[in-house]
């Protein structure tokens, strides 16, 4: 456990936790429902069609802000086809791409904005992997914390403080595939659910709940009062997942990879657990545990 102390949660209180295809003359992409942009309709053929002029996604610092954008096929898919995305949000596409969307039905609604890959590539941030997609979003609202943990078992993963995106989003994603209930985040220490965070969760992020609290120790007594028993992830604990797992509605609680889970939080854990490593070698990224301690989690829900 960390020695850290969780100084937010001493100071502050708990809180609940584009138009459709556009028609056209028939022939060429109108046709297909797709809606141009202006210098895709303007410029000749082969030639750098980008964006809308003065839509480069960009903040104050010349950069693409990637907490606006989604990027890839799986998160930009899943985004459309979220109903809390209906109507908003502006959806970039290259012509191949566009084909496949209107092909199968996969816009929902949202209009096509013709690019090109090099015009993506300068929406977006260095090294963004958009296989011909992106889209231009505001952050999802969230769930409360009651909403999460209301009505019945199950578990629920709360991340104490992880900030790499890589990490977070794969753990979205194995929550999502081990059926979890849901991601418990403190709103001040976490990443957008969105750019390359979402990119990990190959489209997770739209699909599993997520509530955003002030302090994760008051979230754990709220969610105590609700029948939840929290189990808390440290390396040197006594007992194994194994050991310390059951059929109750569960919190696993995953502190980040330098510190672990922070001694206040820790507190409001009924145990902390450990995964046996038999192998010596005594370290696991924090995904990798996270998947471990779910699939333990889902297996002691069926007992």
């Amino acid at each position: 456990m960390s020695s850290n102390r969780e100084g937010n949660d001493r100071k502050r209180g708990q809180k609940g936790a584009s138009r459709g295809p556009v028609s056209g003359p028939k022939g060429g992409a109108r046709e297909r429902g797709w809606s141009l942009a202006p210098q895709a309709a303007t410029q000749p053929r082969g030639a750098d069609k980008g964006p809308p002029r003065g839509d480069r996604g960009q903040d104050r610092g010349g950069k693409a802000d990637p907490s606006n954008w989604l990027w890839g096929r799986h998160p930009v898919l899943a985004a459309l086809a979220n109903p809390a995305r209906r109507g908003m949000g502006r959806l970039f596409a290259t012509e191949e791409r566009a084909a496949e969307l209107e092909r199968d039905a996969l816009t929902h609604g949202h209009r096509i904005e013709l690019t090109d890959s090099q015009s993506l590539n300068r929406l977006l941030p260095p090294g963004a992997v958009h296989q011909g997609l992106a889209f231009k979003v505001a952050p999802l609202e969230g769930v409360s914390l009651e909403d999460l943990a209301e009505g019945g078992g199950g578990v629920i993963v709360m991340l104490d403080q992880l900030t790499d995106p890589q990490n977070v989003g794969a753990i979205f994603r194995s929550a999502l595939a081990f059926g979890a209930r849901g991601i418990v985040v403190q709103d001040r220490h976490s990443p957008a659910l969105a750019g390359a965070l979402a990119k990990a969760s190959a489209g997770a992020t739209e699909r599993l709940p997520c509530a955003r609290v002030t302090n994760l120790s008051r979230a754990l007594e709220r969610l105590a009062d609700m029948g939840w028993r929290a189990v808390g992830m440290d390396g040197a604990a006594e007992q194994t997942l194994e050991q310390a797992l059951d059929a109750r509605p569960t919190v696993i609680v995953m502190g980040s990879e330098g510190d672990g889970v922070r001694r206040l939080v820790a507190e409001h854990c009924e145990v902390m657990a450990k995964i046996p490593m038999p192998g010596g070698f005594e370290s696991l990224n924090v995904s990798n545990a996270a998947a471990i301690a779910l699939y333990e989690a889902a297996r002691a829900q069926r007992r």
